[in-house]
């Protein structure tokens, strides 16, 4: 065994007895230059880290690395919070709060019996009448959040797109039932808030929609929308397709409102016309009621041999991922 007297004390991590060359810049003594030079030279892009660089990061070139952060991200911290799947919930943004578009629906009576020459003043009454019709949906999108909440189904949460309308009803009640509710928001030209019933840390912003839509659908248990517009109908036509094509499992689609949903796509029309098969007309039904809908995505699940209270296991989540 070697002397121990012989072995030297460890280097310390960081601090040296004596400074190396390079942590001194060279001096002005040997070049009258040279600090205008180093200037030049370190406030130049070129010498900021790559990590650091938003300018380089964000550079075309750079595409591949930022759609890799945009899911990354996310996926961490998801799997931080031991979120393993999701009811994902859609529906539009333009769906008021029952209070709030009656008073919409008042102030636009009164402007129309002041104005009842004004077409605009008339078309604007039409539109309070429907969205104060529609507003019932967003009493069911809270019931639902509160029922997925209130369950207490460990792993299990709430996502959204984590905006106003639909969105925040299915947030807003797994909030108020006190359990985690997650948000996945996007940039846009315009700037959006988030819902203020969101989990903070559980609230993301994505860059591609591409990479949004992946992190709705590799954890979903269940699909659920809510009478909504175009970004709806993107969301599940979506989802539709990709469990058509089996390129992701089946899981249950729940369209809520039988009579709008009807009136916003015929998908008897498109059986007719032979651009959809029978099957695919039994991948989503449609429900009334938020238990109504909590209970058939239930009641499917137990059929499917997927039981929502019981643990997803390690391999069939990455199943899932790679499906989604």
């Amino acid at each position: 065994m070697s002397d121990p007297v012989r072995i030297p004390a460890p280097a310390h991590r960081t601090k040296r007895r004596q400074p190396l060359p390079w942590e001194r810049p060279k001096p002005v003594e040997e070049e009258a230059q040279a600090q205008a030079r180093l200037r030049a030279i370190m406030e130049h892009s070129s010498y900021v880290p790559a990590d650091r660089d938003v300018d380089f990061v964000h550079t075309d070139a750079q595409r591949g690395l930022r759609l890799l952060l945009d899911y990354q991200k996310a996926e961490n911290i998801l799997q931080a919070h031991g979120i393993a799947r999701t009811i994902v919930i859609f529906g539009s943004t333009r769906l008021r709060e029952p209070q709030t578009a009656r008073a919409e629906l008042d102030a636009a009576r009164q402007r129309a019996a002041a104005h009842p020459e004004d077409g605009a003043a008339a078309k604007a009454l039409r539109l309070a009448e429907r969205r104060m019709a529609l507003s019932h949906y967003y009493k069911v999108g809270v019931e639902l959040g509160h029922l997925i909440g209130a369950a207490g189904i460990p792993g299990l949460a709430v996502m959204t797109g984590g905006g106003p309308g639909g969105m925040e009803a299915a947030n807003r009640g797994a909030f108020e039932a006190g359990a985690q509710t997650i948000g996945l928001n996007i940039t846009l030209p315009r700037e959006q808030y988030p819902n203020p019933y969101l989990t903070p840390g559980l609230c993301f912003q994505f860059h591609y929609f591409a990479l949004r839509k992946l992190h709705f659908m590799q954890r979903a248990a269940a699909i659920v929308a809510l009478p909504g517009g175009f970004g709806t109908l993107d969301e599940l036509f979506g989802a539709i397709t990709l469990i058509q094509t089996r390129k992701s499992a089946p899981i249950p689609v729940v369209l809520i409102g039988e009579s709008y949903w009807r009136g916003a796509f015929n998908v008897d029309f498109l059986l007719e016309a032979g651009a959809i098969d029978e099957e695919d007309a039994e991948l989503f039904w449609f429900a009334e009621t938020a238990q109504e809908a909590w209970d058939g995505i239930r009641t499917w699940h137990a059929r499917n041999d997927t039981p929502l209270d019981a643990p997803t296991p390690p391999t069939q989540q990455t199943q899932q991922g790679r499906q989604a």
